[in-house]
């Protein structure tokens, strides 16, 4: 089996303070996709530790944002970003790395993904949006990729956008009312799932409400469960069918937590 898990960390030294090596020597993954990062290369890999192919994208603003692939399988080609000209705002949300698997005719692309959080009637929400136009763009590249028979792949992280109702504790509250349950958002992801990419969390977490992702560090929302599905594993039709089971590695207790979003782990036959 293939052990892939995803996780936003809110800062990876923040994060190992909070005990997520622990949880790293518990799951094992063979493919850690991380997001806000918030870090340099050397920290990253000073943290991650002997053994990881890694590639990582920091953020052009210090402190901020930062997307990583760690993998234990051999790394033939690492991407960075979505173009020349990106604009400071959108760096460390992208970074693609071609793996090899044994067995297998074709690469694996994994992608770790971080979309902009917004501020409705904001300049943050015109950033999103531009920047949901670019992943939109690769994202249909690699599909096509994905049909030729070039790669399998699978896109995964921090969407900072749910699907729907069954995604959100407190729907009636945030539909269009708040950044990440907006239709206009959420039009980009049914874009993507209408182009033939799967989504394995909703596919094999069942109907939900749920299985949430993300709780806010404030109040009693993780105590009440009272949190939004927001981080994701995408996967192309070939990755999807491969796919056996999806968990959310939600911690036992609030203080238990390394981050404010629990990790996706999805395990994959090869």
């Amino acid at each position: 089996m293939l052990n892939i898990a995803t996780v936003n960390v809110n800062g990876i030294r923040a994060a190992f303070r909070r005990g997520m090596d622990a949880w790293i020597r518990h799951r094992n993954p063979d493919v850690l996709l991380l997001q806000e990062v918030r870090a340099n290369d050397d920290i990253l890999a000073e943290h991650l530790g002997d053994g990881w192919h890694i590639a990582h994208q920091a953020s052009d603003f210090k402190g901020r944002a930062g997307v990583a692939v760690a993998s234990r399988l051999p790394a033939s080609a690492v991407r960075v970003g979505l173009g020349d000209g990106e604009p400071p705002v959108d760096t460390g949300r992208w970074v693609e790395m071609d793996l090899e698997v044994p067995g297998w005719d074709r690469p694996l692309t994994v992608v770790s993904l971080y979309i902009h959080s917004g501020t409705l009637r904001t300049e943050k929400m015109d950033a999103k949006f531009a920047h949901l136009e670019k992943v939109s763009a690769r994202m249909g590249q690699l599909a096509e990729q994905s049909r030729a028979g070039e790669r399998e792949v699978l896109v995964a992280g921090d969407l900072n956008i749910v699907r729907g109702e069954a995604d959100i504790k407190n729907w009636k509250g945030n539909h269009n009312k708040t950044s990440g349950a907006t239709d206009e958002e959420i039009a980009y992801l049914d874009k993507w799932f209408a182009d033939g990419w799967s989504d394995l969390g909703r596919e094999l977490g069942g109907d939900g409400p749920g299985p949430f992702t993300w709780w806010s560090w404030r109040g009693k929302a993780f105590d009440n469960d009272a949190g939004w599905r927001i981080d994701y594993q995408i996967a192309t039709p070939g990755l999807a069918a491969r796919a056996t089971s999806a968990q959310v590695d939600r911690a036992a207790t609030y203080d238990a937590r390394f981050s404010d979003h629990a990790p996706v782990v999805v395990r994959y036959e090869v």
